[in-house]
C-alpha cells in the first residue's frame, strides 16, 4: 500500500485550489495520507523562496491573474485577495494536526474546509470559533483544540523540518517514498505515478 506524506500550509491559495483530489486519488490506489501541516515561511527562508509581498511585482501581477484562471478550470470559486490574509496559520496548523491525532472525523474536509475559510469565505482562519466550526463540521471535536497545544507546535515545528528534509519548498507538496510532487497542478502525474507502483 502506497503512502502519501502530504505537506500542506493553510494560507496557501494552491493548496485551496488542490480541492479534496488527493483524497480521491488516494482513495483509487488504496493509498493513505499523513497530513503535515508546516511553517511554509520558514520553508520559504530556508530553500530559496520569497514570501509573495516580497517578490516581483511582476511575479505578483501574475499570480492575481494566474489564480482565478485556476479556479475557473478547477470550477472553484476563489477571492484573490481575503479579508483576513496574510494571517497567524498556527492555530489553524495545530488543529489539523490535533484532528490528525484524534481521529473520528475526516481530516481531509477539514484541511479543506479551513481552506475555504481564508479563501472564499473571508474569515479569519486565526480565530478560534471559525477553526472550532471547522472541526464540528467535519466530525471532530471542538475542544481538542484547548489541550495538546504543545504537542501541537512540537509537531508542527517538526513538519517543518521533515519538509526541508524531503525537499519540500512550497505547498502543497506531496511525497511518496523519494519522490516529491510539488503544486495542485501535479496532481495527475501523482495519480499515474501511484498507477505504475502499484
Amino acid at each position: 500500500m502506497a503512502h502519501i506524506d502530504y505537506y500542506m500550509f493553510t494560507l496557501s491559495p494552491f493548496t485551496y485550489l488542490a480541492g479534496n483530489e488527493l483524497e480521491q486519488i488516494a482513495a483509487r490506489h488504496g493509498a493513505t495520507i499523513n497530513y503535515k501541516p508546516f511553517q511554509l515561511m520558514q520553508v520559504f527562508e530556508r530553500t530559496g523562496g520569497t514570501a509573495p509581498k516580497d517578490r516581483h511585482i511582476s511575479r505578483q501581477i501574475y499570480r492575481d491573474q494566474e489564480l482565478p484562471r485556476i479556479a475557473k478550470h478547477n470550477n472553484m470559486d476563489i477571492t484573490v485577495k481575503p479579508a483576513f490574509w496574510p494571517t497567524n496559520p498556527a492555530p489553524s496548523c495545530y488543529a489539523i494536526i490535533a484532528a490528525q491525532a484524534v481521529g473520528g472525523g475526516n481530516v481531509g474536509e477539514l484541511c479543506q474546509s479551513i481552506l475555504r475559510a481564508c479563501w472564499l469565505e473571508d474569515k479569519d482562519i486565526s480565530d478560534d470559533k471559525v477553526i472550532k466550526d471547522a472541526l464540528i463540521s467535519n466530525g471532530f471535536d471542538a475542544s481538542i483544540t484547548e489541550s495538546g497545544l504543545l504537542e501541537g507546535a512540537e509537531t508542527f515545528s517538526r513538519n517543518t523540518e521533515d519538509a526541508i528534509q524531503a525537499n519540500v519548498f512550497g505547498s502543497p507538496s506531496y511525497i511518496v517514498g523519494d519522490q516529491v510532487f510539488f503544486g495542485q497542478d501535479r496532481l495527475e502525474y501523482l495519480n499515474a505515478y501511484l498507477a505504475e507502483i502499484n
